[in-house]
């Protein structure tokens, strides 16, 4: 497995991810134009940016998980099973880089 190609991944995935949960951030606060004046419109805008909290909450979220992943690679410990310590499918990481569990373990858990 080739950990340079997958740490220029994780961390094109992850600037991707930054930039979106900056975007959206910036939508829901109307820093760039405020709310409309009427008011069934501003109820409207605020389901919106309802919305756009939760991309900006799941965009951090994954890039918490591209973090420890990046953690895990300079620790020597990445595509190691977090519980029962056996090594994580190559295809399995290829999916889901930023995995902790092996299939085994990730299907108990579910």
């Amino acid at each position: 497995m080739d950990l340079s190609l997958i740490r220029q991944q994780l961390t094109e995935r992850r600037a991707a991810l930054e930039a979106r949960a900056s975007k959206t951030t910036r939508d829901a606060s109307h820093r760039d134009e405020p709310l409309s004046a009427d008011f069934a419109e501003q109820a409207v805008e605020r389901e919106n940016d309802d919305v756009l909290r939760e991309i900006a909450s799941e965009a951090q979220h994954e890039i918490d998980l591209i973090n420890r992943a990046l953690k895990r690679i300079d620790a020597g410990i990445y595509g190691e099973c977090s519980r029962c310590g056996a090594t994580i499918a190559e295809q399995r990481l290829l999916a889901v880089p930023y995995t902790t569990l092996c299939v085994n373990c990730a299907a108990e858990s579910d």
